[in-house]
């Protein structure tokens, strides 16, 4: 039976006839086919015929058109028309601008706009720092991408990333009252986006990098941050990283090992890879094995960047050389950052007792969960239908809001360990089990106690508000 999900729920619109268990029959008609019923509402009646809408969740898209196949089926069905209501949520875009002052008489417009608002810019002309007491500096980010690595789509280029891009700042405002706007770039060259965004950052009080390749994306970030004095972020590594942390340090707390006692091995070396190995390397884990597709990261590698020299370098101190599947035998913790079915149930029962299992690839993770929870402890996935979701959002909203609150610009390792502590801290002692080691996305304390402990990071009066 496939596993459903809400992206790909449906409404299917059919005409049946008026008699005793027509509804019944259209709600077996989604069963069998396996598709999950969420709503049914009759929306037309006669004395021979009803209009019903059927709702319900499919897999994929395939599923979805078997189940309405299913429902075309029964005798006397007509399907006047199917929505797929994921497509139906993005209409028209998910963002819009709202003026936060009235403007309904003259004199408003008079102190908003002209003649007024001469004398704003004439302070900020005069003062530059005033920008961001006076304009929406203080409290926006730019999400900004090539759309080169989108979800785990690829290089489908800015104008397909735009959907995410917009998602990204509808997270960011309703879980740290952040105001976010996509800026998508048509380039990959590295020294046009650099300076495109130098230009536009006056406006900003902060950058979020998103779904930029790597290598390119490392350059990217360095250049900016040293152009720059607002904070630059690259989501897809340090909020992932934080959120590996912070997911993986309950998960130790739980199994009863601690940091610098387990074996880890990272599968993906790119953006996300490198900044996990990174951050756990400052948190003190020690022994730590970056993976790529043909096996170990070691220093004799043909052709490594600067980057995986750096994982080369730093990581696999017992110089242990071999496949992914090899390199798990006897290993604690799995991290997965890069792509689907690597691995099988048998794979990570070579793992140690006790294991750790996170299986982030999306939206199919290296391993079936199902099958290494046959073996391992602790599962994690980045998918939603599953317990322990590893998800960004947890991470980039307050600490943004950290920072913008800070005035600070620095990133830290000190902020991103303080980031993922908050985090899993959000996660009480009585609540933690093997299905409970990162907070829900949805609990109201995660960004406040993020943005608290980035600004105790981050500033003197920061630590002193903290202690």
């Amino acid at each position: 039976m496939p596993t459903t999900s809400p992206g790909y729920s449906i409404t299917i619109r059919a005409e049946a006839p008026s008699a005793i268990g027509a509804t019944a029959d259209l709600a077996a008609a989604v069963t069998a086919a396996g598709g999950s019923l969420t709503a049914l509402d009759v929306v037309e009646s006669g004395p021979a015929l009803i209009v019903v809408d059927v709702t319900c969740n499919a897999a994929d898209g395939a599923h979805a058109d078997q189940v309405t196949a299913s429902i075309s089926a029964l005798p006397g069905v007509t399907v006047r028309k199917v929505s797929d209501r994921t497509f139906l949520l993005h209409l028209g875009g998910k963002l819009e601008v709202v003026p936060k002052v009235p403007l309904k008489h003259r004199d408003d417009l008079s102190r908003a706009y002209t003649p007024g608002v001469a004398r704003v810019c004439l302070a900020i002309a005069k003062n530059p720092a005033d920008a961001r007491r006076l304009t929406i500096k203080r409290n926006t980010v730019a999400v900004v991408t090539d759309g080169s690595a989108v979800l785990g789509l690829g290089d489908i280029g800015p104008a397909a990333a735009l959907p995410v891009m917009e998602g990204k700042a509808a997270l960011f405002k309703q879980f740290a009252g952040v105001d976010a706007w996509p800026v998508v770039l048509d380039t990959q060259d590295v020294d046009l986006i650099v300076e495109i965004v130098r230009c536009l950052a006056p406006q900003y009080g902060g950058i979020n990098l998103e779904d930029i390749a790597a290598p390119r994306c490392f350059e990217i970030e360095r250049r900016l941050r040293a152009l720059l004095d607002i904070p630059v972020f690259h989501d897809d590594q340090h909020g992932t990283a934080i959120v590996v942390l912070a997911a993986l340090t309950n998960a130790l707390r739980v199994v009863g090992k601690k940091p610098q006692d387990v074996r880890v091995v990272v599968s993906g070396v790119g953006a996300a890879g490198r900044a996990i190995i990174q951050l756990l390397a400052q948190q003190g884990f020690t022994d730590i094995i970056g993976c790529d597709r043909h096996g170990t990261v070691r220093p004799d590698n043909p052709d490594l960047d600067e980057f995986r020299r750096w994982i080369a370098d730093n990581t696999n101190p017992r110089g242990a050389r071999g496949t992914l599947a090899e390199m798990i035998v006897g290993a604690d913790v799995f991290i997965g950052v890069s792509a689907p079915n690597l691995l099988t149930g048998a794979d990570v029962a070579t793992m140690a007792s006790n294991s750790i299992v996170f299986a982030l690839a999306n939206p199919d993770p290296e391993v079936d969960p199902f099958a290494a929870g046959q073996h391992a402890a602790i599962v994690a996935t980045g998918r939603s239908d599953y317990p322990n979701q590893i998800n960004n959002v947890l991470a980039f909203p307050g600490f943004f809001r950290g920072m913008l609150d800070a005035g600070a610009h620095e990133i830290t390792d000190e902020c991103l360990l303080a980031a993922a502590t908050a985090i899993a801290d959000c996660v009480s002692p009585d609540q933690l089990n093997a299905n409970y080691i990162v907070p829900s996305v949805f609990d109201p304390a995660v960004a406040p106690a993020v943005a608290a402990a980035v600004r105790a990071a981050v500033t003197p009066r920061g630590r002193e508000e903290a202690g």
